[in-house]
């Protein structure tokens, strides 16, 4: 079982038993034990690898304990500090990491809920804990970004210099993404007044900001559906595409014997952010079957499709995201599709299993 298997395997245990999960205790039992010992490789009932309840004398602080230390070489390398599943991880809860993290030689920290995963380093001050992470990781929402810089922590690959050389720039390029991210889909003051500012010559009052804001949502979401138009129309071309809008573009391909060929050429079709942040819960999910570069989307103006290999014939399913309620639709093993509401993106994963049956049916 390679690398992302095991964080796949984790993550459908974490769905299934999640909503059981009522202690702190409990939560280290079911999903940190085996974060550590499955998905990192190291043996936790080996104390010179994994030591539990790890005691760090702090000044007057004296038998104070933290969730999990591990060591390579006798010295230790990763402190861990867990909360309940489900609870909010926040600079309060890891004040103990803040503690101990300068009287060790860790310079990595780890604080998790069993979900999700906060990995700190000291690159604002030598020896102090950043107050900010460097990688985080959603077991319920894998970016397949992290998982190559996840494989650095591992025993078999752990190499803390390499590990503290890229942290730096893997903890900027998070905090824009989701910036970027967030900027996009709800455009604060100063992001609307940037734009206003040169576009509009008159004065920027209340009433021109409030008609911006709508202006500059809207702006967005034709920008990025005009990447995707772009790419479409370049493909059939065989013109060059700048890198950026290849990669707001996603890996989209037109197939002109498809059935949807028209709707795909078609400029009023609108790809939304929802869209492919589902397209990609649902790659993250059938990829523990079947290579990921094998897993396209194509969208249409009735629907999202999301195909094996490109092929119309091998439909895994269809996001129909137009309306205000949201459906999955999934094929059977004759494609015929049914469709299933869900309140929000995260339902997908309640359809892990018949996804991956999906793809089984082509395979």
């Amino acid at each position: 079982m390679d690398f992302l298997e095991r964080l796949n395997t984790l993550s459908a245990k974490i769905r299934q038993q999640g909503a059981s999960i009522k202690t702190e205790e409990a939560t280290k039992n079911a999903f940190v034990m085996p974060f550590i010992n499955a998905v990192l490789g190291y043996d936790v009932f080996d104390p010179s690898e994994v030591t539990p309840e790890f005691v760090c004398d702090v000044g007057t602080k004296k038998g104070e304990k933290i969730d999990y230390a591990i060591l390579s070489g006798g010295e230790v390398q990763i402190l861990i500090e867990c909360k309940k599943i489900g609870e909010s991880l926040s600079l309060n809860h890891a004040s103990q990491l803040f503690r101990y993290f300068h009287v060790t030689n860790a310079r990595i920290s780890i604080l998790t809920n069993g979900q999700i995963f906060k990995f700190y380093t000291d690159l604002d001050a030598p020896n102090k804990m950043d107050e900010k992470p460097f990688l985080e990781l959603d077991l319920l929402d894998i970016d397949e970004h992290v998982v190559p810089e996840l494989q650095k922590l591992t025993k078999s690959a752990f190499d803390v210099e390499s590990i503290i050389s890229a942290a730096g720039e893997l903890k900027y390029v998070s905090q824009i993404k989701k910036e970027i991210g967030s900027q996009l889909t709800n455009p604060d003051d100063e992001f609307v007044k940037f734009f206003a500012t040169r576009v509009y010559d008159g004065m920027i009052t209340q009433k021109v900001r409030d008609q911006f804001s709508v202006l500059t949502r809207k702006a967005a979401s034709q920008f990025l559906s005009d990447q995707v138009n772009d790419r479409l129309k370049s493909a059939m071309s065989g013109a060059v595409m700048p890198s950026y809008a290849l990669e707001a573009a996603g890996p989209k391909n037109l197939d002109k014997d498809s059935e949807d060929a028209t709707e795909v050429d078609d400029t009023r079709i609108v790809t939304t952010l929802d869209e492919l942040e589902g397209f990609h819960i649902v790659k993250a999910i059938v990829r523990a079957v079947v290579d990921a570069k094998r897993i396209i989307h194509r969208d249409t103006q009735s629907y999202f499709g999301v195909l094996l290999d490109d092929n119309n014939r091998k439909p895994i399913c269809r996001l129909h995201f137009n309306r205000t309620q949201k459906y999955l639709g999934i094929f059977d093993n004759e494609k015929n599709e049914i469709r299933h509401p869900i309140e929000t993106l995260d339902d997908i994963y309640d359809f892990s299993q018949q996804l991956k049956d999906t793809v089984a049916y082509y395979d």
